[in-house]
């Protein structure tokens, strides 16, 4: 049989499992739902971020996100659950944001890593659920690129789309895994190591410049920086859920098959909404 014949169309259930990954990857809508939220036009909520906060924010989120490549190499549980139990890590990220409501910006550098950290394990959860193999560096690594899938749309921001941005990312992690098989560690000074984290920094920052700014906003104090982080969680389980999805129907119908499904969904998705 030729490798360029057209494999047998979707089932049913993966149509519609395909149809939901286009909607939450082409369509993040963090910075609409926490402006819902404040009450508040988005461009209002950045302009509440102080200029000190902004100074700072990236080598939190830098450090974060290196904390989130130590636990996707170490410490991720290879043995998959019944079901993702994402609903108790988004109560502890919650639980995080509402402390760090009460003492401002200088907890952040506390809740940051901790939410990310509680992020990266309902990410595992997701891939393991949607039959990755975290005992695989690379099904690992897919974990943390999720970082990278959530970005805000704006018009100075370049929209790539969710396959532009993971053959860039995934040329990444590729590398780190090459990396590790062979020398049996990742050094994190390693140039290809600054690479990825520097890719996800530059994406994943300016969503979290988005929730540090909603969690500013004076509502009802630390329920607001709760509330924030659970929409924040829920958020990149979203993208999880679409990136995991489409990589478990990339391994049954092949990875070109699907591309071009969620081409034809982005580009009707794109018709409807514009």
């Amino acid at each position: 049989m030729s490798q360029d014949r057209i494999p047998t169309a979707l089932s049913p259930a993966d149509h519609v499992a395909l149809k939901m990954a286009v909607k939450h990857l082409e369509n993040p809508n963090f910075a609409a739902r926490i402006a819902d939220y404040a009450g508040k036009p988005v461009n209002r909520i950045l302009s509440m971020l102080p200029r000190a906060v902004n100074r700072q924010l990236s080598g939190l989120v830098r450090r974060a996100v290196m904390k989130g490549l130590d636990v996707a190499v170490d410490t991720l549980d290879e043995k998959p659950p019944p079901s993702p139990a994402t609903g108790f890590s988004s109560f502890l990220a919650g639980f995080a944001g509402g402390v760090s409501g009460l003492f401002g910006f200088g907890a952040l550098a506390v809740e940051l890593p901790l939410t990310t950290t509680f992020m990266l394990r309902a990410i595992a959860e997701i891939a393991q659920h949607e039959g990755e193999d975290l005992s695989q560096l690379e099904a690992r690594l897919a974990c943390l690129e999720v970082f990278a899938y959530g970005t805000k749309r704006t018009d100075d921001t370049i929209d790539v789309g969710y396959y532009a941005a993971r053959t860039l990312i995934s040329k990444y992690t590729g590398d780190i895994a090459a990396l590790f098989l062979e020398r049996g560690a990742i050094d994190a000074s390693a140039p290809v190591v600054s690479n990825l984290v520097t890719e996800i920094v530059s994406r994943f920052g300016l969503v979290v410049s988005d929730k540090v700014a909603a969690s500013a906003v004076p509502i009802i104090g630390a329920v607001s920086g709760a509330t924030i982080n659970v929409i924040f969680m829920e958020h990149f389980q979203k993208i999880a859920k679409g990136h995991f999805t489409l990589r478990r129907l990339e391994r049954t119908y092949g990875s070109a098959h699907i591309r071009h499904h969620y081409a034809l969904l982005a580009t009707a998705s794109v018709k409807v909404t514009g």
